[in-house]
């Protein structure tokens, strides 16, 4: 039986390499070597922008290969956390990258806990030993992937990351990925190195899309990350971020929408979905 029958392949047989990667503007090699993998990870996270706007209207989010590549890649839109990291482990998958699946649980300095239900790959090119973190989906980079090493610490492009071992229960250990913002350090999501499926993906955004306690279907959330800045739209708030931690923000109107959505974080919505999307901003 083949990956994709048993429940552990990610479709990468069934993706358009090439459309992927000129939507992700990728013209270099095709190898799964660790500058490839570095690439690719600048690329995506710097072309397909982060939204939720099918959760927000009630739209269903199939993460089936064929559906999010006619979405993220042939329709020019953007989409979440799972969206991003399907597509994005169909391409690794087709371009020869050992990888398995991983999920998170989003902290963001907070000690409350939250659902596992972040979206990651752990990545091994076959040219270095190392494990590498591969975080496509969470719509604020990095730009490219980090070790998963006990004390890393990373600047690219003036984002600074960090990533930390943690002793968890029964010996399984915790990873930290920390962020460096404005006032320090911020933890911004934790995870183990436990496998993940596409199945276990399809739970969790199902969760993520159609659950009332999910902030994902209840009000519109768009990023749009760049080398020089983080774009946010969080309801009516736009908040655009630095590499140095600094920030500000404004409140927008709902007729601003359209505008401020085709730029600068390149979502263009159909009539029909702008129209109620505009309805929900109002009700902010």
């Amino acid at each position: 039986m083949s990956e994709a029958g048993n429940g552990r392949g990610w479709s990468g047989d069934g993706i358009d390499l090439d459309a992927y990667l000129a939507r992700i503007g990728h013209e270099g090699e095709r190898a799964p070597t660790l500058a490839v993998l570095r690439a690719l990870q600048r690329a995506h996270v710097t072309s397909i922008p982060f939204e939720n706007f099918n959760a927000v209207l009630g739209k269903p989010v199939a993460l089936d290969i064929a559906t999010v590549q006619e979405r993220l890649v042939g329709g020019g839109r953007g989409g979440y956390c799972y969206e991003h990291v399907v597509l994005f482990a169909a391409a690794l998958e087709r371009l020869g990258f050992e990888f398995t699946a991983l999920i998170g649980r989003v902290t963001l300095g907070s000690d409350k806990i939250l659902p596992a239900t972040h979206a990651l790959l752990g990545v091994r090119p076959v040219d270095d030993d190392g494990l590498w973190l591969c975080d496509v989906g969470f719509g604020a980079g990095p730009l490219e992937p980090i070790e998963i090493v006990d004390g890393t610490e990373v600047d690219l492009d003036g984002w600074r990351f960090r990533m930390e071992r943690r002793d968890g229960v029964l010996g399984v250990d915790h990873w930290w990925l920390h962020q460096f913002r404005e006032d320090g350090w911020e933890d911004r999501h934790t995870f183990t190195l436990t496998e993940q499926y596409p199945f276990d993906y399809a739970v969790g955004s199902h969760f993520v899309s159609t659950n009332p306690r999910s902030p994902f279907v209840r009000r519109v959330f768009a990023q749009k990350f760049t080398a020089t800045g983080h774009h946010r739209l969080d309801g009516n708030v736009w908040t655009t971020f630095g590499p140095d931690g600094s920030w500000t923000e404004r409140k927008i109107e709902p007729g601003e929408l359209a505008g401020v959505l085709a730029e600068p974080f390149g979502i263009v919505p159909d009539e029909d979905e702008l129209v109620r999307l505009r309805e929900g901003l109002a009700s902010d």
